[in-house]
């Protein structure tokens, strides 16, 4: 591959179920993203004065479009992201939903108007202008629709980088958003690097906003650049999320969810629960139901209608994963499909320590380490202790104790009773380094505004 960052290259897009090169992608050149974060800003004027009951139609013709297109989308994912088929067809028709969410933002999205003395004052919501998202490989369209449409919805022009593992599913959506009647530079998306495309995203001065999904550690570069250009940066980070088991539980109801709740999608998840914290009394008691949960977990092709995890993304993920379980105590584990495919199996390790790395650091592959806890103040103290604060969950019976641990646990996103994580018509973000700011919500399409003032006076 070429090194010179103003040449074309290209990337074999690789199954990871099966090995195998789907297809080859052209990178795009440093010229190539000046040239269409510039295509960007000139449709920007006239996007941003569309009225917004045809804005608000634009965007429920392409949530018709990819509607119609889900098997296509899903089959894409499936082929290049590893995902299971029911969860890929699922993924494929949230895209739709959240464009159709979002397709209500414009002629609703109001100013205020305050009291002063001396005349009347109002406020008003500007689009920002050209907006650049940077995707992960991990859930490609479901993430990019995250940040796409709440951003068309507010008036912005958006360029699109999606990981360099998985760009196929972004670039059939940028398709279908022209099929849908959506004008020409509104929406982009550039397969590329990150040191190329990523990088001048953060560095162009017409890009108003950047958007970025992905891990801790380049989170961190996307914001120092962010802020040598004063420019507005959303980060949605790393996880290591605890789940928490009370005594006082349905323990059999919490068993039966942790696989789900771990191992959906390989572990490749910043939401995963690969943090379980049970209280002493039952924890044996819990890990005896989990390993029967476990048993019946499907780990196959993802091709296949009945599987529940497919393979990790990549050879180099899977042998990062298996890094984690050298000289680990693992508890049991589940299978995996014999043949070609990066592998590894669902894993449950029984923590010895809380500063072992498979505790503290993001694995992002399908293993959990578990550990018991005497009391309520134990439970929020270990839940505490990391660096991350994404999401998490809490079984217990008790409502009280529910809530007082809800507000006590430093994550953004909590569930009781429940590994529920994210809904597009609610906000999704963290605390600590698990990032900066709030997606989805009502409220997503102001992110990518200015609010301006303006003053009329009486005299």
């Amino acid at each position: 591959m070429s090194t010179t960052l103003d040449t074309p290259d290209t990337w074999d897009v690789v199954n990871p179920a099966t090995e195998q090169v789907i297809t080859t992608v052209a990178l795009t050149s440093l010229a190539e993203t000046d040239a269409a974060i510039e295509r960007a800003a000139e449709a920007f004027p006239a996007w941003r004065d569309v009225a917004p009951s045809d804005r608000a139609r634009l965007l429920r013709s392409f949530a018709r479009t990819v509607e119609a297109h889900v098997d296509e989308l899903a089959d894409l994912e499936v082929r290049n992201a590893g995902h299971v088929v029911g969860n890929a067809r699922w993924e494929a028709d949230q895209v739709a939903r959240v464009l159709e969410y979002y397709a209500g933002a414009p002629e609703r999205q109001f100013g205020r108007q305050i009291p002063v003395p001396g005349g009347i004052d109002v406020t008003f919501h500007e689009p920002l202008g050209v907006v650049g998202l940077i995707v992960p490989w991990n859930f490609p369209m479901l993430i990019a629709s995250w940040g796409f449409a709440p951003a068309l919805a507010a008036g912005c022009t958006v360029v699109l980088k999606p990981a360099e593992l998985t760009p196929l599913s972004a670039m059939r959506l940028a398709e279908l958003a022209l099929e849908a009647g959506l004008p020409e530079g509104v929406f982009t998306v550039l397969p590329g690097r990150g040191p190329v495309v990523g990088e001048r995203f953060v560095t162009h001065p017409l890009v108003r906003k950047v958007a970025f999904t992905g891990s801790t550690k380049v989170g961190k570069q996307v914001l120092r650049g962010c802020a040598e250009q004063v420019k507005r940066c959303t980060l949605e980070l790393g996880g290591k999320s605890a789940n928490i088991v009370f005594a006082d539980a349905d323990v059999a109801a919490a068993a039966a969810a942790a696989p789900g709740g771990v191992f959906d999608n390989a572990g490749q998840d910043c939401c995963a629960r690969s943090r379980i914290l049970v209280q002493n009394s039952v924890r044996d008691e819990f890990l005896e139901r989990f390993q029967a949960a476990l048993a019946s977990f499907v780990v196959d092709d993802p091709t296949f209608e009945d599987a529940q995890m497919g393979p990790l993304i990549s050879a180099g993920q899977r042998d990062r994963v298996r890094g984690y379980l050298d000289g680990v105590d693992v508890a049991f584990a589940g299978t995996t499909p014999d043949g070609p495919g990066f592998w590894v199996p669902p894993t449950v390790v029984l923590a010895s320590s809380t500063q072992q790395p498979v505790w503290r650091e993001e694995v992002f592959g399908p293993v959990v380490a578990v550990l018991g806890f005497e009391d309520e103040a134990e439970a929020v103290a270990l839940a505490n202790d990391s660096d991350y604060g994404l999401s998490g969950s809490i079984f217990t019976r008790d409502v009280g104790r529910a809530l007082r641990v809800a507000r006590a646990v430093e994550s953004g996103n909590l569930s009781v009773n429940s590994h529920s994580s994210v809904r597009y018509w609610t906000p999704f973000g963290g605390y600590k380094q698990s990032g900066l700011g709030r997606e989805l919500g009502p409220d997503a399409p102001d992110a990518f505004t200015e609010t301006k003032n303006v003053f009329f006076s009486q005299s």
